[in-house]
């Protein structure tokens, strides 16, 4: 008897990712089913969504109705439809969108083989989602989606900081640390898989720890992580500047390992603004933090990410803004739009912003960082890197450095007639700069 053929469409943030990876793991894990890659092919058609923002969701609605086309023109039979947007919305998506044949949220994957197999039988099946989840924490064998040397790894789930602005809380839940045992397990497993660079993440990574531990715990990760035979880069990302600690500095100083680089979402500068974002950390001791990153981490690189156009947000609140990033000069800045979030506290505010404005001050921003990242690009040149390869395209090798953490940073483009591994790590010589990406050729030690 021929296998089921099961293919899956990942929508949204990294730690989405994650659990993409774990629904395929238990695909692949299963003698009745098998993974296509082409949904041409596929018996089953499944969406992992997002419901963060205005925009992640209507991309969602867009490829459950496009997936949808696979079940009239070709051999689909099934559409299931998990993650963010099914747990948020799981009324709505039912009476709005028949299409969907099975329904999941956030917390109901290990349901996911018997739930297709029993609709494939034409038994019923219930499209009452779990809440979500204050205990559990996705985990379990991975099929990777990333390129085989690099994966994320993640060291929490949910969220305890109930930001104004943001939703994850009521979606994933409260924050929890998964045990220091089981990830160090895991990330033992994905090396001995070939994977060199292993990503940490959560929504708040530097609070690891906290909940199961009653102490911060990041940086013994890290170094546990790090001593693993075979791991060449440790990156952490998300690391909330109030939480950051002195022996998280001194840890990511020191070993050689994990990459100089942080990735601290600020969100805004103001404090008019960051209190009423419910943010915890103020103008001055986010400052002090940069500060104190910059002088103990040699090279460090600095990733922020800014919200405009949050309600009550003046000009001069704006303009306070623009003039730190001036002043602090991030090595790589994301700028978002408020996006205007239903069961927010945010969504009630008075004073919305137009959307007029908002794309106004986000150009400005976006501008104002392209100038600064110019600047710092033409100071590399002349810089050794080691770079990690990622592929080739128009006869030029591209790869990362430390700096660049996949899919949001840059990348180096190398001159070579070499050929080279993919997930191999080789010296560059910067030889030239772009905004964003770096050019360079293969660097030879000197006899």
């Amino acid at each position: 008897m021929s296998k089921i053929k099961i293919g899956l469409v990942s929508l949204g943030c990294d730690k989405n990712r994650i659990d993409s990876e774990i629904i395929l793991g238990k695909v692949n894990s299963s003698l009745d089913f098998e993974i296509v890659n082409d949904p041409k092919t596929a018996d089953v058609i499944i969406v992992n969504t997002c419901g963060f923002i205005e925009s992640a969701k209507q991309e969602s609605i867009d490829t459950i109705l496009e997936m949808n086309e696979y079940k009239t023109k070709h051999k689909c039979k099934v559409l299931v439809v998990t993650g963010c947007l099914s747990q948020r919305y799981q009324d709505d998506l039912k009476e709005a969108m028949p299409e969907i044949d099975i329904m999941l949220g956030v917390n109901d994957y290990d349901k996911l083989m018997d739930m297709i197999a029993a609709f494939l039988n034409k038994r019923s099946v219930s499209m009452n989602l779990s809440g979500y989840s204050d205990t559990n924490i996705n985990e379990g064998e991975r099929v990777l989606t990333t390129k085989t040397h690099t994966a994320y790894l993640r060291i929490a789930e949910g969220c305890d900081n109930f930001c104004t602005y943001c939703i994850i809380p009521k979606i994933r839940g409260k924050y929890r640390s998964r045990q220091f045992e089981s990830i160090i397990l895991e990330a033992e497993t994905l090396v001995r898989n070939g994977v060199k660079e292993l990503i940490l993440v959560a929504q708040d990574t530097t609070r690891y720890g906290t909940d199961l531990y009653g102490k911060k715990r990041l940086h013994e990760l890290l170094n546990a992580v790090a001593a693993i035979e075979g791991i060449k880069w440790v990156r952490v990302l998300y690391c909330y500047p109030e939480e950051i600690y002195d022996d998280l500095i001194d840890t990511i100083a020191s070993n050689t390992k994990i990459c100089k680089y942080l990735d601290i979402p600020l969100q805004h500068i103001s404090d008019r603004v960051l209190k009423m974002m419910g943010r915890r950390g103020r103008k001055a001791d986010i400052t002090l933090t940069i500060n104190k990153l910059r002088a103990r981490i040699e090279n460090v690189c600095i990733r922020t990410s800014i919200i405009v156009g949050f309600p009550g947000e003046t000009d001069e609140d704006f303009r306070e803004l623009c003039d730190f990033i001036k002043e602090m000069k991030f090595d790589n800045l994301g700028v978002f739009m408020y996006s205007q979030e239903e069961g927010t506290p945010a969504a009630m505010m008075k004073d919305q912003i137009d959307d007029e404005t908002k794309i106004k001050r986000h150009n400005e921003l976006m501008s104002l960082q392209q100038q600064i990242s110019k600047e710092k690009n033409r100071g590399k040149i002349g810089r050794i890197y080691d770079v990690i390869i990622e592929g080739q395209k128009n006869r030029k090798w591209f790869g990362r450095s430390y700096e660049m953490a996949p899919d949001i940073d840059g990348l180096v483009l190398i001159d070579s007639k070499y050929n080279f591994e993919i997930g191999s790590i080789i010296k560059v010589k910067i030889t030239g700069s772009m905004e964003y990406d770096l050019l360079g050729v293969v660097y030879y030690e000197p006899s």
